[in-house]
């Protein structure tokens, strides 16, 4: 298992090109297929309140792995999802329609799409799948160095903007999976400067992605080649747009995942207590990396823990 999911940073350049048509092309056919599902089973939550049976989960936690009160992102929306779709990243008419399909968009999520949001931001069971794509479609266009110099265009040893780079990065689940913009998804990598961070923020997204991995895969956020790690650096960037502190993205991006994973962090947190820990008392950042939250990393731990009964498919997949 280790093996088979190793981590493709660490990858030799001469393996990487022989593996990588195959990695991509099914993460992107498993995301179109899941894509629909997914995102229209996120609005049907919204309108009825959640789902059953993910909120016998949230109340009963008994470790508070999922608050039911949500958990506030320390980030400011404001006309964001206007900006977004004014741009193109988004398109409203294609987005809406995938949504009407499953009873269409709530009137908060409308406001996040095409209106003004100033107050709090928070995130809870029901609305964490719309967040994901919100962040997927911010973290895909907003202009960084991570995009434009990171793995995503460096994985075979050619950096940057040559066209066979940006090619092929355009065909991970992240980028080619991303269906709901005007044009090609391409046309808004990293296109469109929505923030502009200091040097020193910069420095902390780089340092803080290299070591926030997710249990769908075998890389961290810096390697953003699904839409759980774009939305993931998304909202790093955002974070230390406004401020927030290492260790305060650490605690949130935990937060984040157990959102977008909860059987994962559900059992994560039972192992946890078999060594007389829990998620709310363990170190955030231990727990992102890669021996607990990567796909390899959880897959070691399942096999040492009887996991509880599984609940729902949360935000795990590709394609939500």
């Amino acid at each position: 298992m280790e093996e088979q999911n190793k981590n493709l940073e660490e990858i030799p350049p001469s393996q990487k090109e022989s593996s990588w048509k195959w990695i991509a092309a099914g993460a992107i056919i498993v995301l179109v297929v899941t894509q629909i599902y997914y995102l229209g089973l996120n609005s049907q939550k919204s309108k009825s309140g959640g789902d059953p049976d993910r909120a016998g989960v949230v109340l009963n936690s008994e470790s508070g792995v999922l608050p039911a009160s949500g958990i506030e992102l320390p980030i400011k929306w404001n006309d964001m999802g206007k900006r977004l779709a004014g741009s193109g990243v988004i398109d409203v008419e294609a987005f809406e329609s995938l949504y009407s399909a499953r009873g269409g968009l709530s009137p908060e999520e409308k406001k996040l799409l095409l209106g003004l949001t100033s107050g709090k931001i928070v995130m809870t069971e029901r609305n964490s799948s719309y967040w994901l794509n919100l962040l997927w479609a911010f973290g895909l266009a907003n202009k960084n160095s991570i995009l434009e110099k990171g793995p995503m265009v460096n994985y075979d040893g050619k950096v940057g903007s040559s066209a066979e780079a940006l090619a092929k990065a355009g065909r991970f689940a992240s980028t080619g999976g991303w269906t709901l913009a005007k044009g090609d998804p391409m046309d808004h990598y990293s296109k469109h400067e929505m923030i502009k961070l200091t040097p020193e923020q910069q420095a902390l997204v780089e340092s803080v992605s290299k070591n926030v991995y997710r249990p769908c895969c075998g890389n961290s956020t810096h390697f953003p080649d699904c839409n759980h790690g774009m939305a993931m650096l998304g909202l790093l960037e955002l974070m230390a747009a406004n401020g927030a502190s290492e260790s305060e993205m650490y605690k949130v991006a935990l937060k984040v995942n157990s959102y977008w994973f909860p059987d994962t962090y559900l059992t994560i947190d039972q192992y946890l207590k078999m060594k007389g820990m829990s998620l709310a008392t363990a170190d955030p950042k231990e727990v992102l990396g890669k021996d607990y939250s990567s796909a390899y990393g959880y897959a070691n731990i399942l096999s040492q823990v009887q996991t509880p009964e599984k609940k729902s498919s949360g935000g795990g997949g590709c394609g939500v």
